[in-house]
């Protein structure tokens, strides 16, 4: 997994950019409990069956993040599948506030 490449799932539409790479490359990018793939590659196409209790969903535009892994994704499709890193779900990150601009 590297920066700014485009992973997509085998068990629903959902699609990721990658905004920040973890630093184990051992770490491995889920969704719906099965390894994501390159959205560029072959095996893209090949649809697997979901693991029914991580069906949580992703939502389109936000960003995906895990801290002990460093990874930072952005859902650029919306999917069924929940976004897990080593098995741990993905949380949404918060919103920052602007200061005001009075």
């Amino acid at each position: 997994m590297k920066t700014g490449q485009q992973m997509q799932s085998l068990v629903c539409s959902g699609k990721v950019i990658v905004l920040r790479a973890p630093k184990d490359e051992t770490v491995v990018l889920s969704c719906g409990g099965v390894p994501m793939v390159d959205a560029n590659s072959a095996g893209a196409q090949d649809k697997q069956n979901a693991d029914p209790t991580l069906l949580g969903g992703s939502v389109m535009g936000k960003r995906y993040v895990d801290a002990d892994a460093g990874v930072q994704l952005l859902c650029v499709t919306a999917g069924e599948g929940t976004l897990t890193v080593d098995g741990r779900p993905l949380v949404i990150e918060a919103v920052k506030q602007l200061p005001s601009s009075d």
